[in-house]
């Protein structure tokens, strides 16, 4: 059992950046593919990244690609997203979600695990 916790939303105003953690309690995520994903009331789960266990390989929304990246910590504890140029249309509840799979696909059912989330919230 992974227990995911996430850290680092906020209020920003519109052009900022912000960088949210995912680390998992007690444990290395050396071993999990682990991707991001973004949610906003009324709408559904929405993909924003991803980075696959073995390789690193990294994947973006077409939405956030070349503003946000996606990174492990060299002791593979913590996944970063880093968020640059942010707009309004980036505010939503930031969750992180882990899968023991080598796969790091866009779909929420890949992933067995799942955390709490952290509120990013973007001022025009």
């Amino acid at each position: 059992q992974v227990q995911l916790v996430e850290s680092g939303g906020g209020l920003v105003q519109a052009g900022g950046s912000l960088r949210l953690s995912c680390a998992a309690s007690g444990r290395t995520l050396r071993t999990y593919s682990v991707a991001w994903f973004r949610q906003v009331p009324g709408r559904g789960r929405e993909f924003v990244a991803s980075i696959t266990r073995s390789t690193g390989t990294t994947a973006y929304a077409a939405s956030v690609q070349g503003r946000f990246t996606i990174s492990r910590d060299n002791a593979e504890t913590t996944i970063y997203l880093q968020m640059n140029k942010l707009t309004p249309e980036d505010t939503a509840v930031y969750d992180c979600a882990a899968s023991e799979s080598d796969y790091a696909g866009t779909e929420s059912y890949v992933y067995n695990y799942r955390g709490q989330g952290t509120q990013v919230t973007v001022s025009s």
